[in-house]
């Protein structure tokens, strides 16, 4: 898809994407989860911005669009909002999304959903990661989640995001080859200028 044929589509979805936005920012706002001691929102728009910046470049059809757009703002909902797999597809399902739609839309967000574990290794070990590389997109948010959080730890100078800048760094290596499919459908590759940005700032 071209750049041109994606923006069009965000311009004719606008009113759909405008309640998915305001809809997951709610739900993360009921459970008070913050991000860097700042609205969770903050984080969800950054990752959607992704998705709006690199979108074309891995979305297939017109009809995948919103999926992308949920997957991004929901992302952490069953991780972090308390939501289940059910609560996602019907959320997806009450915002306009069609069943094909709310599928690949909840099968984003649970590929994205951490396993149980007492340390960042256990909670992102190599189930987690297949899950992701078998699921359409999921290794594109995943990447749009990652350019996020290391852009904002990159460009905020306080402890915690100091200490992030070096854990990002020396995991970047393992967690772009963890999520790389290897695969031709391009619904689950990554696109190259995205990596090649993550990159330049864990040189």
């Amino acid at each position: 898809m071209t750049k041109e044929q994606f923006d069009t589509c965000l311009r004719a979805q606008a009113t759909v994407l405008s309640e998915i936005k305001k809809r997951a920012h709610e739900l993360h706002a009921s459970v008070n989860q913050q991000y860097d001691g700042q609205p969770y929102s903050i984080h969800l728009d950054m990752v959607a911005q992704g998705v709006s910046d690199y979108g074309h470049e891995v979305c297939q059809r017109e009809t995948d669009v919103l999926p992308l757009f949920f997957g991004a703002w929901f992302h952490d909902s069953i991780e972090d909002a308390r939501q289940t797999y059910n609560d996602i597809q019907k959320t997806a399902r009450s915002l306009g999304l069609d069943e094909e739609q709310a599928y690949m839309a909840a099968e984003i967000v649970y590929a994205l959903t951490n396993d149980k574990g007492r340390t960042r290794a256990e909670r992102a070990g190599e189930q987690y990661y297949a899950g992701i590389r078998e699921t359409p997109y999921a290794p594109f948010i995943k990447l749009c989640d990652r350019m996020a959080n290391m852009s904002y730890s990159f460009t905020h100078d306080n402890e915690s995001n100091m200490a992030m800048r070096r854990i990002y760094s020396r995991e970047l290596p393992h967690f772009l080859a963890s999520i790389d499919a290897g695969s031709s459908d391009q619904r689950l590759s990554l696109p190259s200028d995205m990596v090649a940005c993550l990159k330049g700032m864990a040189e």
